[in-house]
């Protein structure tokens, strides 16, 4: 089912921590996730399942993770020709996912038979610009302009194709939630605790950094998952987005 999702809030006044935060399976097999989801334990409920596992493991460990209770985020990236993404969300709603990602560069009318296929079932987000990049990884792609111009377009592309929000930085959240207003969700990975490595991330924020700037939704994967606790380290982000949170709402 479909996570209900608007700024600041979701379900349907305000979202606790815990529903904010996503934590990311980027792990190989579904031995090692369903290690990591033991191990995180109650401090979260929704979990990434990106390219690697999905490839690794496929639908059934999808399938396996809802039976079990917990809600999924399918992190897929569609980006196809209007018809093979449409069907391809039918398949992903039909599993019982609660979010799923397209690229928002698709365009519109892959935008729009995305959330034709979806029928509400399942919230789709469009991916603006990967935090792995930069204004030179853009220039090397032929798009003009830094990454905040492109996230706006592909954002205001998502909304008016009646998509429920975007992947986006926390360095961006500000400005869309700004100009799109309020009720649109910004689901944003490359967070980072203070303190953490970057690793491959270009464009990072802290928790409470994401969390004020209006992001929804936090994204971690590494610094829950390299964790010498893992659920230790759920927590301690959870107490920094209800800190957050409570700071936001002053």
């Amino acid at each position: 089912m479909a996570l209900p999702i608007s700024d600041g809030a979701m379900t349907p006044a305000r979202a606790s921590a815990r529903e904010r935060l996503i934590v990311a399976l980027d792990v190989p097999s579904a031995a090692e996730a369903h290690d990591l989801v033991q191990q995180v334990g109650d401090a979260a409920d929704l979990f990434k399942v990106g390219l690697q596992l999905f490839t690794a493991e496929g639908p059934a460990f999808v399938r396996e993770l809802i039976r079990t209770g917990h809600k999924v985020f399918l992190d897929l990236k569609f980006h196809d020709i209007p018809n093979t993404v449409g069907q391809a969300v039918k398949q992903a709603s039909e599993l019982g996912v609660s979010m799923l990602t397209l690229h928002g560069s698709g365009g519109a009318a892959m935008l729009k038979a995305a959330t034709d296929a979806a029928g509400g079932r399942v919230t789709l987000l469009a991916v603006t610009v990967l935090t792995s990049m930069n204004d030179d990884d853009l220039q090397e792609v032929g798009i003009a302009g830094r990454p905040l111009d492109q996230v706006l377009r592909i954002a205001a592309l998502a909304k008016a194709a009646g998509l429920a929000g975007v992947v986006a930085s926390a360095q961006e959240a500000a400005q869309i939630r700004k100009a799109l207003g309020e009720g649109f969700a910004i689901v944003t990975p490359g967070v980072r605790p203070a303190g953490s490595s970057l690793d491959d991330q270009q464009r990072v924020a802290t928790p409470a950094g994401a969390i004020a700037a209006g992001a929804t939704h936090l994204v971690i994967g590494r610094p829950i998952s390299h964790a010498a606790n893992p659920a230790e380290a759920a927590r301690s982000i959870l107490q920094e987005i209800e800190q957050a949170q409570a700071a936001r709402r002053t």
